[in-house]
């Protein structure tokens, strides 16, 4: 049993992510100014999710549209921050997605060296890295030509090539195989068994059945930010597929009525819901309070306030031709009548760029 709980590579403990519903881009901003979050909308992308993967472990993430399947991996990945919970993972990560972390503005190469520093690599290390990575996206010239007039296989490939050349612990693949030809799609699929039989871990995010049989041991099936089942591949696809087709079955209406029910449930959820979840699989009250970092507290808000306001005061003096460390200097500067800055008129009348320059800055 101690074994077992010293190889796992990664463990989620009621892992939730909550949205908050703006309206409008400028609804974000105003909210920086309230304290209460009572009457703005909120919606539950993940509802406590508890798991455990072992290491060399292939788990594949299965779900209609929706149902969190890349929100979980987004997390796992740490592009996005969970709301609540506890997250562990023994290792790097790495994420594999159509053109993630890829800029548009630069080449391949550009982006195989850029991903590759921000990695920790060396540009000693990258040269020698470079040649592979190359050949494993195979873009011909397209190498040296701008991401921004690729493909969306073509930025597949490129991703795919930089992120299993960085040899991570957890490889963590969102529908990057979705696109592409059967040639690149077998050398990835091919990569990926290698992967698994150096003992690392791999979440793979696919609505390929056929692909998820093919590299998956294990299988989450998330629904509408639940993890609906956790269990052997086979089993788990079975039940999946006899949910699919009993879905399809549904008129137009009772479709439209079943997605609005279980979204009402997203957008409703509440932290008692959270705590009766916790306490139901026994977990510590600590997990519920979490990291909390998907929201701003109190505090974080009354520091930006109040940072926002020095800069405007900073900006005020800057205006009023002031500078900060005349006035720290003589405070009575600020509101000294000589150093009133002078009209348009004065200024011009000046001969010289030199004398214009006293002027204005006393």
């Amino acid at each position: 049993m101690n074994q077992n709980r010293q190889d796992i590579k990664v463990r989620l403990s009621l892992i939730t992510k909550e949205y908050d519903l703006y309206k409008r881009k400028s609804d974000k901003i105003k909210a920086l100014f309230r304290f209460s979050q009572k009457n703005i909308p909120h919606f539950w992308g993940v509802k406590g999710i508890s798991v455990e993967v072992k290491s060399g472990e292939a788990i594949g993430l299965i779900g209609i549209n929706g149902s969190g399947k890349s929100t979980i991996s987004n997390i796992l990945a740490g592009i996005i921050p969970q709301t609540t919970g506890d997250m562990m993972i023994n290792g790097e990560t790495s994420i594999i997605a159509i053109g993630a972390g890829l800029k548009p503005q630069l080449t391949g190469i550009e982006n195989i060296r850029l991903k590759c520093l921000m990695s920790g690599f060396t540009n000693e290390q990258i040269d020698d890295l470079m040649d592979d990575i190359i050949s494993f996206a195979d873009l011909g010239d397209f190498i040296d030509q701008p991401v921004k007039n690729y493909s969306s296989g073509m930025r597949s490939r490129l991703g795919f090539a930089i992120a299993v050349h960085h040899n991570p612990d957890v490889l963590i693949i969102d529908e990057a195989l979705s696109v592409g030809d059967d040639t690149f799609y077998q050398k990835c699929v091919d990569r990926i068994l290698e992967f698994k039989e150096q003992g690392k871990t791999i979440f793979f995010v696919s609505h390929s059945l056929p692909q998820i049989k093919t590299v998956c041991d294990k299988v989450i099936w998330m629904h509408y930010g639940e993890m609906r089942e956790f269990g052997e591949m086979e089993e788990v696809v079975a039940h999946y597929q006899e949910f699919i087709q009993w879905f399809r079955k549904l008129s137009a209406k009772e479709k439209q009525e079943y997605q609005d029910e279980y979204k009402r449930q997203q957008r409703e959820f509440s932290e008692e819901d959270l705590r009766a979840k916790a306490l139901a699989q026994g977990f510590d009250e600590s997990v519920l309070q979490g990291p909390s970092i998907g929201k701003m507290s109190g505090l974080t808000k009354m520091m930006v306030v109040a940072a926002t306001i020095l800069l405007m005061f900073f900006g005020t003096l800057h205006v009023t031709n002031k500078s900060f460390k005349s006035i720290i200097q003589n405070p009575a500067r600020l509101f000294s009548s000589e150093h009133v800055m002078p009209s348009a008129e004065r200024a011009s009348s000046l001969d010289s760029a030199a004398d214009r320059y006293t002027l204005w800055n006393g």
